[in-house]
């Protein structure tokens, strides 16, 4: 999954690399020859346990919760964070299926809808830029897509420790997704993709020191919100499309495509882009509204105050 949830964790020794990258393998070794029904009964325990053993993250993701849904009762604000740790549990049993899931199972897994808003964009010519964030379970997203046809190149942070960095690549690529490690680089990279007609997927919904960024409203306050994908999709003249995928009741998914977000007629590049990411983050915030439960509170998404 994507790192940096608000936090920069001290670099392990070469063992301690050796022994997360172990954990990591036997993790999904095991939860890869298991039945889907089965891992996901497991999860769940495994993220409760992890919230209580973690109770700095659990009082940061219940201040935000209370940031976010100020005029919810705490009972109810409880039951958003104890639903929090259930779906990641979830997640990550769904991540380790992913390792040895068919295409076939996928798709009957996640229900597409939307496809050809992407489709129409493409049509142009000009490419396309895919404004997501970490909603529900984006790695299944991630596979989603491409295997509907949809020609997908991801920007992500290298993870710190290389052999567990080279198997999550790995698995991100297993349907077709393409990986372009964040960086100086990543930037020119993304504008050829879309001269070659491909979808630029990029999560924008974390504060990320590191790259370019701009302050727009997030559950009634500015949060410092990655700016790339706005400005690629003004630069090279492309749709920008907001889409999100949730975890339905009966433990399906459904991933969602919406119409492009419309470039604004007047004002500086800098304006523009500041409203485009505005309308996205609109987006993710309705998103999260619908379903609280499935996004990842724990991150410190206000850290960055404005001057």
């Amino acid at each position: 999954m994507e790192p940096g949830f608000g936090y920069t964790p001290r670099m392990p020794s070469p063992t301690g690399r050796l022994a997360i990258y172990l954990g990591f393998r036997s993790f999904i070794a095991a939860g890869s020859r298991l039945p889907l029904r089965l891992t996901r009964a497991i999860g769940p325990t495994f993220g409760g346990a992890a919230l209580r053993l973690l109770p700095r993250k659990q009082k940061r993701i219940s201040a935000h919760i209370e940031i976010a849904f100020p005029e919810l009762e705490q009972s109810q604000r409880d039951a958003i964070m104890r639903g929090c740790s259930r779906h990641f549990g979830l997640m990550l049993a769904e991540v380790a299926w992913l390792w040895s899931a068919r295409s076939e199972e996928v798709e009957d897994l996640c229900e597409l809808v939307g496809r050809q808003h992407i489709i129409e964009a493409l049509d142009e010519g000009r490419g396309a830029m895919f404004a997501t964030a970490h909603c529900g379970n984006w790695e299944l997203l991630s596979a989603r897509l491409p295997i509907a046809g949809i020609p997908l190149i991801s920007a992500v942070r290298q993870l710190d420790n290389q052999r567990v960095d080279r198997a999550v690549t790995k698995l991100r690529t297993r349907f077709g997704t393409e990986i372009v490690p964040r960086g100086p680089a990543a930037g020119s990279r993304l504008a050829r993709a879309l001269a070659r007609n491909k979808v630029n997927g990029l999560l924008i919904d974390q504060d990320i020191k590191d790259i370019p960024g701009v302050f727009v409203p997030f559950f009634g306050r500015p949060a410092l919100t990655p700016s790339g994908a706005a400005t690629l999709a003004l630069r090279m003249r492309c749709p920008m499309l907001p889409g999100f995928i949730h975890r339905r009741t009966d433990g399906s998914h459904l991933a969602e495509i919406y119409p492009p977000i419309p470039f604004p007629a007047d004002g500086t590049l800098e304006d523009k882009v500041e409203e485009m990411t505005a309308a996205a983050t609109a987006a993710i915030e309705r998103q999260i509204r619908a379903h609280p439960e499935q996004w990842v509170w724990m991150h410190r998404r206000w850290r960055t105050r404005p001057d």
